[in-house]
């Protein structure tokens, strides 16, 4: 695994990359960065070049102030792969990743060969996210919005790593999907900025999201980039039932659960992820 600093759109971005082949760009979530990926990357490394970036605001990549939310890192993404002499990449991403892949895809769609989507928010979803038996869930969006969540949340190392941990074990099937890297998590997100930095991507990303659940999102027309996405069976932020629209954001779509996991499946299921990946690009004969 290498670990690079690139300058991109006025920002240092750290990636950590591997393997050989056709370039596949991975897009992590929250309470996620680029760590996220390394069972799936050592998985498919010798079928493709794996560049998994932590996004503006995470990891070790910079975290300016202010709110930064999919359109802030579509920019981000189309200059890093400018700066990596990327033409054209497969894009792979989950939950925040997710969120930046739809406006990337219909800003360049020439860069993009494919899109590979575990769970994630897009417009079809509309106000069932905000339905009474769901607040529970989505509690931490609102939290995310006011300035004394970072040092509430990061007033010690223990307090980082309980708020962390919870949502990566709460929003998982295979409950020990992290137990190996809970304390990297934490080290991570308790770093300078870092808790921040994520919460800056709720912050940007509030007024499109409560348009969403008042059901007014604008209309924009369907990404027509080859789309696979692989929706986990018991995520419970993301019903599977959830998936019912996605034709209406998607013309080229090709949608199946996963099964046995939740929000995480590339975690909780890291050999069917990378087959999964490994299938689709293959199937779009990518040139």
């Amino acid at each position: 695994m290498e670990h690079v600093t690139i300058r991109a759109n006025g920002a240092a971005f750290h990636v950590a990359r591997t393997g050989s082949g056709k370039p596949l760009l991975l897009l992590h979530g929250w309470p996620e960065f680029w760590l996220t990926w390394k069972p799936v990357m050592a998985r498919l490394a010798g079928r493709y070049t794996l560049i998994a970036p932590d996004l503006r605001g995470f990891g070790d990549s910079d975290k300016p102030h202010g709110a930064y939310g999919p359109d802030q890192h579509t920019d981000d993404m189309l200059a890093l792969l400018d700066a990596l002499g990327v033409d054209k990449a497969g894009v792979v991403g989950h939950d925040v990743g997710g969120a930046v892949m739809q406006p990337l895809a219909r800003k360049a769609p020439e860069r993009i060969a494919g899109l590979f989507f575990f769970d994630f928010v897009y417009p079809g979803i509309g106000p069932r996210m905000a339905a009474p038996d769901r607040l529970n869930h989505i509690w931490y969006q609102s939290f995310h919005q006011m300035e004394v969540a970072p040092a509430l949340v990061g007033a010690s190392r223990d307090s980082c790593r309980t708020y962390i941990g919870h949502f990566l074990h709460h929003w998982s099937h295979r409950k020990a999907a992290f137990d190996d890297v809970i304390d990297d998590f934490a080290d991570n997100f308790f770093k300078p900025g870092n808790l921040a930095g994520g919460f800056a991507h709720y912050r940007a990303s509030h007024a499109a999201r409560v348009k969403m659940m008042q059901g007014a999102a604008p209309a924009l027309p369907p990404i027509t980039v080859p789309t696979c996405i692989r929706w986990a069976e018991h995520d419970p932020l993301f019903p599977y039932a959830w998936t019912d629209r996605l034709g209406e954001t998607f013309s080229n779509l090709d949608l199946k659960m996963f099964p046995d996991v939740g929000h995480f499946p590339h975690r909780e299921d890291p050999d069917r992820a990378a087959a999964e990946i490994a299938g689709f690009f293959e199937r779009i004969n990518w040139r």
